[in-house]
């Protein structure tokens, strides 16, 4: 019965369950009204055309802080952390303009020596013949080593970042939750804070450099912001930097094992990248739904939807839709227009770091081709427990010599 399915249960995301649920609701009732739940009532938004009205319409559809912000969960009265990302324009626009020129094309060319390097190094000291953590090992380090170079962090600590993505996003209701309070998840993320601004004191006595913390130091749109923003918008930056990339490299590893005859062609012709990246995040989906508030009374699909309901657009199902995506159940490295997937939202709120990520993931695939490097999955991987991200929190592999 359609009136009984809850796409909210993060358990359904821990144990890979959600297929069954949203095709029904694709098929029966893609923008669904859901009149109770954990989270309160719900719009869902599940075929990619819809959810592409909601995002490309921000003027109706708000991501404001102050409204709800962009998760199904509000954030806990009194503890909002307002960001770029929780912003309508005018405020979103001049504080992710602060920060895009990190990841515009200029700069993306020259980290490209340095990302291939690391990934490099990474891939070379993987141990043979015995079972590692594929996650630990290669998806987390690779994106530490990058988000303390897009920050200038301290090397040594690195792997704080990654620490701090993970308590931003926890969902305090697991039993494995890094942080089991709201108010412990503060408490670590003022730490981050504070540790952020002795950064910033700094970076602002000096002349302008390029690195995020720098950037936002000496920028109008963010020089001067309240603390909440300030923890707010660092907290965005590294999940950001982190997610997105982290869990499609270890997704993508999965999904080739799981189709061999796919890994043979890309291991045939290495230029079948620039297809498989895009897949791999659209295969993933790692970002699970992004919410937003009606400003007002609108329609969507043949429904009413009122000034202050909640809607949900749920990526995972959109990327699944097979009105949009042919046969979106199969997992293909040369896939024809690969990039027309959802993995990184769209219209104003698109994953600003979305052209690094496919990058971190070209060079650590191409540097496994290259290596001949076929890692064998040797146990199940261990999932979220979460609505929102699509993480996967290890996997066994063995690299046989």
């Amino acid at each position: 019965m359609i009136q009984a399915i809850d796409v909210g249960d993060p358990t359904l995301y821990r144990e890979d369950s959600w297929r069954p649920a949203f095709a029904q609701l694709r098929r029966e009732d893609p923008v669904h009204y859901h009149p109770e739940s954990p989270y309160g009532p719900y719009w869902s938004v599940t075929r990619y055309a819809d959810i592409l009205k909601v995002e490309l319409d921000h003027a109706t559809f708000s991501s404001a802080s102050e409204l709800g912000g962009i998760q199904i969960a509000d954030q806990p009265k009194g503890q909002e952390l307002p960001n770029f990302i929780r912003m309508d324009p005018p405020r979103h626009t001049a504080q992710r303009k602060t920060v895009a020129p990190i990841v515009a094309p200029t700069n993306l060319a020259n980290l490209l020596t340095t990302i291939e390097l690391r990934t490099s190094i990474v891939l070379d000291a993987l141990p043979l013949n015995e079972t590692f953590d594929w996650v630990d090992r290669v998806s987390t380090e690779l994106t530490a080593m990058m988000l303390a170079t897009l920050f200038d962090f301290p090397w040594e600590e690195r792997r704080k970042l990654t620490r701090w993505s993970d308590v931003a996003i926890a969902n305090i209701a697991a039993e494995d939750a890094v942080v089991k309070s709201e108010a412990e998840r503060m408490a670590e993320l003022t730490v981050m804070g504070e540790t952020m601004a002795a950064l910033w004191k700094e970076r602002a006595a000096q002349p302008p450099k390029f690195d995020l913390v720098s950037m936002m130091a000496h920028a109008d749109a963010t020089r001067d912001m309240p603390i909440r923003e300030f923890i707010g918008n660092f907290a965005l930056l590294i999940v950001g930097g982190n997610d997105t990339t982290r869990n499609s490299m270890t997704g993508g590893l999965i999904a080739l094992a799981e189709n061999p005859a796919e890994h043979d062609k890309l291991a045939g012709n290495s230029e079948l990248l620039a297809t498989a990246v895009p897949e791999i995040i659209r295969w993933q989906t790692p970002v699970i739904h992004m919410r937003r508030t009606a400003t007002k009374d609108t329609e969507l699909g043949g429904k009413r939807i009122a000034k202050g309901d909640k809607v949900v657009m749920w990526y995972v199902s959109g990327n699944r839709d097979e009105s949009a995506i042919d046969e979106p159940e199969s997992f293909r490295v040369d896939r024809p227009r690969a990039r027309q997937h959802l993995g990184f939202g769209a219209g104003i709120h698109r994953c600003v770091g979305d052209r690094l990520a496919e990058l971190q993931l070209h060079l650590l695939f191409h540097g496994m081709l290259k290596r001949r490097m076929r890692p064998e999955i040797v146990g199940e991987p261990v999932r979220l427990y979460s609505n929102f991200i699509r993480g996967i929190r290890s996997l066994p592999v063995r690299i046989k010599q």
